[in-house]
């Protein structure tokens, strides 16, 4: 073997190619955004009729912080077994990955109990989400979802004439269905659910909310966004999949990024009803964006049940060491069934950010309901315990 050529085995062994250089172009539009916000003095990075995001000081290299926290992505995947197959695959790369993909499209149908054209494959969720958008809101209408919600969808919807018609969560954090339903008018398109919802956080009862889309998706369509639905309690028995067997005109988004740590990767998927698929599909393809080495991961990290239990075990023993010592400091945060925190913070939310980027840990902040918050993705133990050392002397 020359100096210029190395094994296949070899180069398997050193890690030449890494997941992390899969995570570049996010990471990067996120820093971009945050440039642009600061050169121009803006205090909201983001701002929204009902919610606002505050913008962060300087965004720190990456590679330099002590705890990321801040899009809720997953510490301890892709699984060993995701990452060796999603090596072995490069060596196919001069391949398209259409075999391959649709064995995966088999396996998917199989969990979920949907049929062959009842099912989208994507980029991650987000990508399908938008394309939704793009499809449905060309002539404009509205779109109806929670106050406050994942803005995806809403703002894809939005920037082709579209209205937002937010609904301001329940007290008990939930969504409310009866006003969501009394706000469906001629002019609505879709009525958009996350559940657990972001970024509150916080889940809505599986059998009112079943209940709510069986009725209301004979009048327009019910998209329900579960990405983070592995990681509730219930876990998939939460699910509305069940309705698109029953006919509903519903659309259901799950994701590779979160439980299977493989955000950066990007694959997700959408099932529904053939014809809102059909009619989707006909305007943009889902599947065109997937690599086959992803591919390959996404289906070895679907059969890695002991990776996906013990992520979810260690998530939820973080979150709780979290949860318990926000409550000891005298702040109450939203009840969570997902991998993040939000919480109510009694400072200017910009303040807040800058002093805690300073002990070089990053995480989200808003403002809504009249109240500034921290949302906080929940990492390692390690991390979380560098977070709450670092607020117990921000928050005083």
């Amino acid at each position: 073997m020359t100096t210029t050529q190395i094994s296949r085995r070899e180069w398997l062994r050193k890690g030449f190619l890494t997941f992390g250089a899969m995570t570049l172009v996010p990471t990067e539009i996120w820093s971009n955004t945050v440039k642009d916000a600061q050169r121009n003095n803006r205090e909201f990075l983001y701002q929204n009729p009902v919610f606002d995001e505050f913008t962060p000081p300087k965004f720190p290299d990456l590679n330099t912080v002590k705890a990321r926290l801040v899009w809720n992505e997953n510490p301890y995947g892709p699984s060993k077994k995701a990452a060796k197959a999603f090596q072995e695959k490069v060596f196919d790369g001069n391949h398209y990955s259409w075999n391959s993909l649709e064995e995966l499209v088999k396996k998917i149908i199989k969990k979920e109990g949907v049929n062959e054209d009842q099912i989208m494959m994507g980029p991650g969720s987000s990508d399908l989400l938008e394309k939704t958008a793009l499809v449905l809101f060309q002539n404009g209408g509205n779109i109806i979802s929670a106050d406050p919600s994942y803005m995806s969808l809403v703002s894809v919807a939005k920037s082709f004439g579209g209205n937002w018609k937010p609904i301001k969560l329940t007290k008990d954090y939930q969504h409310d269905l009866d006003a969501m339903e009394a706000a469906i008018d001629d002019q609505t398109k879709l009525v958009y659910i996350t559940n657990p919802n972001n970024p509150t956080a916080t889940i809505t009862d599986a059998k009112k909310l079943k209940s709510f889309c069986a009725r209301v998706s004979d009048k327009v369509p019910v998209f329900i966004d579960e990405a983070y639905l592995e990681f509730t309690d219930e876990g998939d028995t939460n699910s509305m999949v069940s309705l698109i067997a029953e006919g509903k005109n519903v659309l259901i988004s799950r994701t590779f990024s979160k439980i299977h740590g493989m955000a950066g990767l990007r694959i997700g998927y959408m099932l529904g009803s053939t014809a809102l698929l059909e009619k989707i599909q006909k305007i943009t393809r889902g599947g065109m964006g997937i690599s086959g080495p992803t591919i390959a991961a996404a289906s070895a990290s679907m059969d890695d049940s002991e990776f996906l239990a013990d992520t979810k075990q260690k998530i939820m023993d973080a979150r709780i060491y979290t949860t318990n010592f926000l409550k000891e400091m005298g702040i109450t945060p939203m009840p969570s069934e997902t991998n993040f925190l939000i919480f109510p913070i009694k400072m200017d939310g910009n303040e807040f950010l800058e002093k805690i980027y300073a002990k070089k840990i990053v995480v989200r902040a808003f403002t809504f309901w009249d109240q500034n918050w921290c949302r906080v993705s929940i990492g390692t133990m390690e991390e979380m315990k560098l977070f709450t050392e670092s607020i117990s002397t921000i928050l005083v």
